[in-house]
């Protein structure tokens, strides 16, 4: 078993750069299933559940070159989509599902092992996914053994779609089945985050009609073809994001290169409330904190709202924060057990349904602790880094699904974090 050793209580100080975001990254692999011909996807992130994905697009068939450390070429010349052992690789996927919008809209069939990875209270709902796929001409079914099954015998075909919740999930999904339907797919009360922006970027660039992502609204023409092409994936919005809290709980001075500053204002912004300095350049955005930080509240929404998968990471920060701060999830129910670990590292939080009322304590303690999930897992790295003290955090599988070296960028701005062996 791996863990993480953290001895903290030290100011970060220097750069940092941030790689691919995973969550563009998930969808847009899946999505070179799609495309006829060499397909070249830049700034990919290393970070497991991609690498996973190619794996799986490997064992079906597609021809898979690594460019160079953060470029892959991909060329389908032919796939099987029945192999037991991609279904195996599913399982430990949270984002297995992109392959169904994928294989539907290519092959107009599609089986997929339900999500497997994170577990932070509750199954993954997919009915959004169901009602959409259905409603482009397929049939769905749920299996018991753990599958999701979906054909279109007629082929897809365009029709207009709205979402009973805003879900990112199915927007994705969906979008994606939607390319090679007949006609025109209307989807409305869709979710606008930057990642479902970079998926529809990267159909288009191989030949999709996709217009109006980013907005509550997208509208799918039909296309017969995808052809080869290039693409870069766009910044990770998360990983930002969690160095940011990571030197807003330690202090010191850390510039963050390789961002998309609008995609963090949201975080940005409360930050600056709690009094950490932020200064945002083309490409950058340098994060100061010297002085003491201040409570504040924030609410989970989604984007562009505060991001759900900042809201552990800001509850470290929070921890340490004079007064009594309010984090209330309005996106994933039962997020809050990572908050049993920093309970026991001396933080003082009461969970009441989907709010917790965090009151600041003037220092952390170093403990053993779990990663109950993946932003669970930084947010206990983070109040590692900020505790006094050395700090054991196991179950580290969770957080390495979606950060690229971790350890190596916390290491080389300040951070004494070592991975080992147990």
């Amino acid at each position: 078993m791996e863990k993480y050793i953290i001895h903290g209580g030290h100011p970060l100080e220097g750069e940092v750069t941030i790689s691919g975001a995973k969550n563009a990254a998930v969808a847009i692999v899946p999505a070179a299933l799609m495309v006829d011909g060499p397909c070249i996807i830049e700034n990919v992130p290393n970070i497991v559940d991609v690498m996973l994905q190619f794996e799986i697009l490997e064992k079906m068939g597609v021809n898979i070159e690594q460019l160079d450390a953060t470029t892959f070429r991909t060329e389908n010349t032919g796939v099987n989509l029945e192999s037991e052992e991609t279904f195996e690789h599913m399982t430990k996927l949270r984002a297995s599902y992109y392959f169904i919008g994928a294989e539907l809209g290519r092959y107009g069939r599609a089986r997929v092992a339900m999500p497997g990875g994170c577990n932070f209270g509750g199954i993954r709902p997919v009915d959004q996914h169901v009602k959409g796929f259905e409603k482009l001409n397929s049939f769905v079914r749920v299996e018991s053994e753990g599958f999701i099954s979906a054909i279109a015998p007629e082929g897809l075909v365009g029709n207009h779609i709205y979402f009973d919740v805003v879900t990112v999930g199915a927007t994705m999904n969906v979008m994606l089945a939607a390319v090679f339907a007949k006609g025109q797919t209307v989807m409305e009360n869709v979710a606008k985050e930057p990642h479902i922006v970079d998926l529809a970027n990267f159909l288009n660039q191989m030949g999709a009609d996709i217009k109006g992502a980013g907005t509550d609204k997208i509208i799918v023409n039909g296309v017969e073809r995808l052809h080869g092409g290039t693409y870069s994936i766009i910044p990770d919005q998360i990983e930002a994001g969690t160095y940011m809290a990571a030197v807003a709980a330690c202090g010191g001075d850390v510039l963050i290169k390789n961002v998309i500053p609008k995609h963090l204002e949201c975080i940005s912004s409360k930050l600056e409330d709690m009094g950490v300095k932020i200064d945002m350049y083309d490409d950058s955005v340098r994060v100061r904190r010297t002085g003491p930080l201040r409570h504040t509240n924030l609410k989970t929404l989604p984007y562009p709202g505060f991001p759900t998968d900042m809201q552990p990471q800001m509850a470290a920060v929070m921890c340490l924060a004079d007064g009594s701060s309010h984090v209330t999830e309005g996106v994933w129910a039962n997020r809050f057990r990572y908050t049993e670990e920093m309970i026991k590292m001396g933080a003082h939080i009461n969970v009441f349904k989907e709010t917790a009322v965090i009151d600041g304590v003037p220092d952390l303690n170093g403990t053993d602790v779990v990663a109950h999930d993946l932003r669970a897992g930084a947010a206990m790295v983070i109040a590692g880094l900020a505790a006094h003290g050395t700090t054991t955090v196991s179950q580290i599988g969770y957080v390495e699904r979606g950060y690229e070296d971790l350890v190596g960028k916390l290491r080389g701005i300040g951070g004494e974090i070592e991975r080992v062996e147990d």
